[in-house]
């Protein structure tokens, strides 16, 4: 005597491999080959010795002499293994009456050694990170008002509530802290790439919070998943801390690994004006 299969279960049965299958396809398109492509593109980098490695000067910033207050906001590939999926962030600027640029970051030895990991530093605003050339993401020009924003920035930065915690997966870290201090400062109207990770680590254990750019709003469980939607950033999802997503304006599709693939989005502001 033979039975007849379930029909209706046969069909979702089926139903359901062929949506599980397009799923692992999206998968691997959107999260794997980008980290994949990336790796190899690093992997002639790895053997460099780090003290070998450029500091110099990519000269993205204006002269010392402007008697002009700058921020700027600066982006480059993380050191060695690192650099294959993802950047690390910091902010430069110079006050009118400064004679020398500050730069302030996040360095994460400083953490591991139980000291304060939020560094202020005077020197080279744009120089190439452990020989990776920075990408210019802001750019404010002026006088008294930047001045303020600047005033802003160092508050923002003593405030910071992670100084001596640091993890590079999801964060805090130097990308969490630029976040923080963007917030700060919503003229920037800063979109952090989507490299950036730690980005979407929200302080204080917030699981939903404005954008860094203050023009969008997240959700965010602990850096390891969320969803983002702003003006500015337009609309991104985090899994695992890979970020993929579409730029609206200027047009873009962001990728894990390999970031923005699109147009640029640099951006300056001169308050001059």
């Amino acid at each position: 005597m033979s039975s007849k299969p379930n029909r209706p279960a046969y069909r979702l049965g089926r139903r359901l491999l062929r949506y599980l299958g397009k799923s692992a396809v999206i998968v691997l398109v959107l999260f794997v080959l980008p980290v994949g492509c990336q790796y190899a593109k690093q992997l002639q980098r790895d053997d460099a010795n780090w003290w070998d490695l450029r500091r110099d000067s990519s000269d993205q910033a204006p002269p010392i002499s402007s008697d002009t207050a700058v921020i700027q906001v600066y982006a480059a590939r993380a050191a060695r293994w690192r650099g294959n999926l993802g950047v690390h962030t910091w902010v430069a600027y110079k006050r009118t009456s400064d004679l020398t640029y500050r730069r302030i970051e996040v360095i994460g030895y400083y953490a591991y050694y139980g000291n304060n990991s939020v560094r202020v530093r005077k020197g080279n605003p744009d120089g190439y990170w452990f020989g990776n050339r920075p990408t210019l993401l802001r750019e404010i020009t002026g006088g008294t008002d930047v001045d303020e924003m600047i005033t802003r920035i160092e508050k923002a930065a003593e405030n910071y509530p992670y100084p001596r915690t640091y993890r590079v997966w999801p964060g805090p870290n130097s990308n969490t802290f630029i976040a923080w201090l963007a917030r700060s400062v919503p003229e920037l109207n800063l979109e952090l790439p989507p490299t950036a990770i730690g980005k979407d680590y929200l302080p204080n254990g917030s699981i939903a919070a404005l954008t860094p750019s203050r023009r969008g709003a997240q959700i965010s469980l602990g850096g390891y998943a969320g969803v983002l939607l702003g003006v500015e950033e337009g609309i991104e999802m985090n899994v695992l801390g890979a970020t993929v997503g579409v730029d609206f304006w200027p047009p873009a599709i962001k990728l894990p690994a390999l970031g923005r693939l699109g147009f640029d989005d640099v951006r300056r502001y001169d308050f001059n004006e």
